[in-house]
């Protein structure tokens, strides 16, 4: 539960300010350029019944605007005089054009306004990415570095992969970071070059790997090797009560031997997958009850115990993580560095993200959109200023992209009809816009349906 609510005001946190800064930029344009805005809400303020729905709202003297917190925290948004929009204020629009509209506005001062909040967005992204880096600069192993290299599933095996290869690079360009880059890179790869048992091996890619179907499978395509060694126990579980130490190396779980944590979290995988399927509770006994081997180094003795393991499949110990067994590699970065740096960092993030949205047009590409749950569950279960302040800049590139899309409801929406109306010099007709604005709405709608659902069906185990 403590983790669920961290992870909750996490997200929360991050939303609500990349909402406002978005709603913002349309607000210093609209305000540059003379257009009135109504309302500037932080969340929706939906009606029900007689209840406006507004927990704070208030309006300075001689203002224009009426300032805001919705109760329903799904957004954010920025009601501008004389422009269809999400509030959908048709009567408004029946009324002569004022000359504080959006509507009487150049069609140029109107582009400036549409692309406010997401000009911000990215611009907060790479800020952010830049002050993270000048405060505590980049910590990351390079798969060079990584000396007991790494381990592959039976894909990656029938190409010629063996455990504890190195990787070193493409035909294209040598690895760094392990990061989703690498998959990026073996992807548009011809060859991948590797160091095994001292010497380089080059293996040879015949047909396009698939990064969704690399990065979705159990085992994964490839992971850093990481050893089956305890380094902590957990009180009150089964590891603490049938006698494991910290330092003692996991030989077998239910039976099958293991060569690594990577082996060791696979099989509880593959349990919990047998899980799914139990009709009874006896069935659900009977898979938690299972048998553990392991040895203790330091006396070279072999343990076998039989256990209950919990109801989540935990036999509640910790292990390093593979960042733990090799040099890391840091480097730091003063203010001037800083800046360029955050750029290139930032135009990166969006360069994948806008290269991996290809998958989602494929059946198991639309099977891992996620939700509101999938986006929180990113967030660390502990408060970690360094990892927050990275989701929220990577989420603000994806709100960015994400709000110029050439969608009807859309930032880019609006955008591709006032490109329209430049090129042609004809504005599209309200009703068009109307129209327009509804099936867009439906679109988003239907968009955030599926992925929520999909968070659902992943709760419960279906998909």
């Amino acid at each position: 539960m403590e983790v669920f609510v961290i992870r909750l005001l996490q997200f929360i946190m991050a939303i609500s300010l990349l909402v406002l800064l978005h709603e913002g930029g349309h607000f210093f344009f609209s305000k540059l350029f003379g257009v009135r805005v109504e309302k500037f809400y932080l969340f929706f303020d939906v009606t029900i019944g007689k209840w406006k729905g507004s927990l704070l709202k208030f309006k300075p003297k001689k203002s224009d605007t009426q300032y805001g917190i919705g109760w329903l925290p799904f957004g954010g948004y920025c009601k501008i005089a004389g422009m269809i929009d999400e509030s959908m204020d048709t009567e408004q629009m029946k009324q002569p054009e004022q000359p504080w509209e959006f509507r009487s506005k150049p069609a140029w001062q109107r582009l400036f306004i549409m692309i406010g909040g997401v000009l911000v967005n990215f611009l907060l992204a790479l800020f952010i990415y830049a002050m993270v880096l000048l405060a505590w600069g980049d910590d990351y192993v390079l798969t060079k570095d990584m000396t007991m290299g790494m381990k592959f599933n039976s894909e990656a095996k029938a190409m010629g992969f063996q455990d504890h290869d190195i990787l070193l690079g493409t035909d294209k360009k040598t690895f760094e970071a392990y990061n989703v880059d690498v998959f990026r890179d073996m992807t548009k790869a011809s060859r991948i070059d590797v160091l095994r048992n001292g010497k380089k091996v080059s293996i040879p890619v015949n047909e396009q790997l698939n990064l969704l179907n690399m990065l979705k499978h159990q085992p994964q395509f490839v992971s850093p090797f990481t050893p089956a060694v305890v380094d902590s126990i957990m009180h009150g579980y089964p590891a603490e009560r049938i006698g494991m130490q910290a330092g003692d190396k996991i030989l077998s779980i239910a039976g099958k031997k293991i060569d690594s944590y990577n082996e060791f979290t696979y099989e509880i995988g593959r349990l919990q997958d047998v899980m799914t399927t139990a009709t009874k509770h006896s069935d659900s006994l009977r898979v938690r009850h299972t048998t553990i081997q392991w040895l203790r180094p330091h006396t070279n003795k072999v343990y076998t115990a039989t256990v209950n393991l919990t109801p989540e499949l935990q036999v509640g110990f910790y292990t390093k993580a593979y960042t733990g067994y090799y040099t890391i590699t840091h480097k730091s970065y003063g203010i001037f560095e800083s800046i360029p740096a955050g750029i290139r960092y930032g135009w990166n993030q969006l360069r994948g993200y806008v290269g991996d949205l290809k998958y989602v047009f494929s059946a198991d590409g639309a099977k891992s959109l996620g939700g509101f749950g999938a986006i929180g569950s990113l967030f660390p279960p502990t408060w970690d200023w360094h990892a927050f302040w990275l989701m929220t800049a990577w989420l603000s590139i994806i709100l960015a992209f994400m709000n110029i899309l050439p969608i009807p409801a859309l930032d880019g929406g609006h955008v591709l009809f006032l490109l329209y109306e430049m090129i042609t010099r004809r504005k599209p007709s309200e009703q068009f816009m109307i129209y327009a604005e509804y099936v867009g709405l439906g679109l988003v709608l239907l968009l955030m349906v599926v992925a929520n659902l999909n968070d659902v069906l992943r709760w419960m185990g279906i998909m």
